[in-house]
């Protein structure tokens, strides 16, 4: 239940969204390009950050770029 916390938790670091352009999800109504986003938690194959929605959402690494 660890991701019920993940909103108020410490942020890892920021990055930044460089496409939106998914093979079969809509991420383009929750990532913006070029917006830097606070990370809050990480697997190996996604990233967990604060959308546009508001809410938690796990994206593709492939989506980001470090800052």
């Amino acid at each position: 239940m660890i991701h019920q916390t993940w909103q108020e938790a410490k942020t890892i670091r920021e990055i930044e969204c460089v496409h939106t352009e998914a093979k079969k999800f809509k991420v383009n109504e929750a990532l913006t390009v070029g917006k830097k986003y606070e990370l809050k938690n990480e697997t190996e194959e996604f990233y967990f950050v604060i959308d546009n929605t508001g809410k938690i959402g796990g994206y593709y690494k492939e989506y980001f770029r470090e800052l």
